[in-house]
């Protein structure tokens, strides 16, 4: 299958700058950016989507180059509703070295030794840029009409909007620097993005075309919207699953057992449109898999392919056989929770959400989201919702064993 199929068979294919997307094949400057701000210490699987997409290109042969915005991340991507708090610098430079990892991990392994995996900053090169000298050759090269019209700066300054800052509304022209730079440093000739990144990522185009009289172009995918409910997949939504296993120092972290059962539970009407995105099975053994669940869909066969993949793309072949495995004894009906031996328990704890022995009851259920308040902890135990060691407790009592906490049908916690 060739890059263009390839894309148009996953989904990644909204806005961009190419007549026929056919011309990705033959075309002769493989080169690429993506980019991601450090607005938080860990991506989400909506950034994921973006990542699979890279690794498509990558997958055939073009050279990634991957931006973590260090200098982006000091303003804030504008948003349509208000203006971004702003992160302090060490909160920002901590953010950076996580998102880089995750970003790295995704990549790497799809990288051929000729196409490697550059990774670079915007801050190393607009630290040095003096203000007058940016408004010089950037601010000249856009029209006020031309920001002006962008939709979220149309929805911010529009009747009902909150305003907008001239810092983010002078994100996009930092955005489209990037791309000048990268353009004239390392040749590099198109950038990736998400659907709503797209307006950013044309005025890199338009600065190209303006000061270099190059060309550049956009390619894109859309945002991934839930099938079901209609949510975007994202930190935006509330409902974010992030890559990170454990707590980077903000609570952003989806452990991999919830992780693996995020996938493992989705519906039927998702499950083909998300193995598509999420995995990198080819073609081939996508509609193979999606034949034999067809067949016996109680079996649950994609959902368990879905969950196995993404979750070995995220974080290891290892883990994501371990977390099967884990999944099958939790949930096998013959499993006594009383026969697991402690340090069983202990191992189980690498991939469930952990607290330290000596804790109460409530507060190991509020400490690791199985419950939103005391309240709602002592609810859950009175209501015969929550077990330790598969026999359930009717009062909040401490823990001073090596057990396993369960909430309802798939929440678990390790006291160890």
């Amino acid at each position: 299958m060739k890059l263009s199929e390839e894309l148009i068979y996953r989904g990644f294919v909204a806005e961009n700058t190419f007549d026929d997307p056919a011309e990705l094949d033959t075309r002769e400057n493989k080169s690429f950016y993506w980019g991601a701000d450090p607005s938080a210490d860990s991506l989400t699987i909506g950034n994921l989507a973006a990542a699979m997409m890279c690794a498509c290109f990558v997958k055939h042969g073009y050279k990634p180059f991957l931006l973590v915005g260090g200098a982006t991340g000091q303003i804030g991507d504008p948003k349509d509703n208000g203006e971004r708090d702003l992160k302090s610098l060490d909160e920002i430079e901590h953010n950076k070295k996580c998102i880089k990892e995750q970003m790295e991990r995704v990549i790497s392994p799809v990288a051929a030794s000729d196409t490697p995996l550059t990774m670079v900053d915007n801050y190393d090169w607009f630290k040095d840029i003096k203000y007058l000298d940016f408004l010089r050759e950037v601010g000249k090269a856009f029209s006020m009409t031309q920001l002006l019209d962008r939709q979220f700066v149309q929805n911010r300054i529009g009747e009902g909007g909150s305003g907008i800052s001239y810092a983010e509304f002078s994100y996009t022209l930092i955005q489209g620097y990037d791309f000048l730079h990268l353009y004239r440093e390392h040749g590099v000739g198109m950038q990736l993005c998400g659907a709503d990144q797209f307006g950013n990522c044309a005025s890199g185009v338009h600065l190209i075309k303006r000061l270099e009289n190059g060309s550049a172009d956009v390619w894109s995918t859309p945002l991934i919207i839930d099938p079901v409910s209609g949510r975007k997949f994202g930190k935006s939504e509330g409902n974010a699953v992030w890559l990170a296993a454990t707590d980077n120092g903000s609570g952003n972290y989806t452990p991999i057992f919830d992780f693996y059962q995020f996938w493992l539970n989705q519906p039927d009407e998702s499950v083909e449109y998300l193995i598509k995105i999420y995995t990198f099975l080819s073609k081939e053994e996508i509609e193979k898999i999606l034949a034999e669940h067809k067949k016996a869909p109680e079996k649950r066969i994609a959902q368990k392919a879905l969950a196995r993949n993404v979750t070995e793309v995220v974080h290891g072949k290892k883990a994501a056989e371990a977390v099967e495995a884990l999944t099958e004894r939790l949930f096998d009906i013959k499993t006594s929770f009383k026969e697991f031996a402690e340090d069983e328990i202990r191992e189980f704890g690498e991939y469930l959400p952990t607290v330290k022995k000596g804790v109460q009851l409530v507060d190991a259920l509020i400490s690791n989201g199985l419950a939103e308040s005391k309240k709602k902890a002592r609810e859950f135990i009175a209501q015969g919702a929550i077990t330790i060691n598969g026999e359930k407790v009717k009062e909040d009592v401490k823990i001073n064993e090596v057990v396993i906490i369960k909430k309802g049908k798939n929440k678990f916690v390790i006291v160890r």
